[in-house]
């Protein structure tokens, strides 16, 4: 099983840009399905994007899409999410999730392995 290790979050203002990676140690990246997740202070966890462990299909959630890019680079064991045009709305702490030979599918795609979080703050 992989371990996960989210960083890049921080502060920025509104129409702005981050990007989260998330590190992958262990065995066999290429066979899991990445994705990440977002929580907002007082809100469940949602999901945001996945990447299939084929790496031909991504799926993103109607609030990010066209902004959010994930990809992935698996000789570096790494996801990246690349976000564009940040919203207020962003702001939440976000979690890299894997689970080996999985379906991308957002109500298919059920991780078990979590990182442990790294915070984005969207100012306005």
């Amino acid at each position: 099983q992989v371990q996960l290790v989210e960083s890049g979050g921080g502060l920025e203002q509104a129409g702005g840009s981050l990007r989260l990676s998330c590190a992958a140690s262990g065995r066999s990246f290429s066979t899991y399905t990445m994705g990440w997740f977002r929580q907002a202070p007082g809100q469940e966890r949602e999901f945001v994007a996945a990447m299939h462990w084929a790496g031909s299909n991504k799926v993103y959630a109607d609030s990010v899409k066209g902004r959010f890019t994930i990809s992935r680079d698996n000789a570096k064991n790494t996801v990246y999410l690349q976000m564009n045009s940040l919203e207020p709305e962003d702001t939440a702490t976000y979690y890299c999730a894997a689970r080996k030979f999985s379906t991308a599918q957002a109500i298919g795609f059920m991780p078990d392995t979590w990182g442990q979080g790294t915070l984005v703050t969207v100012s306005s």
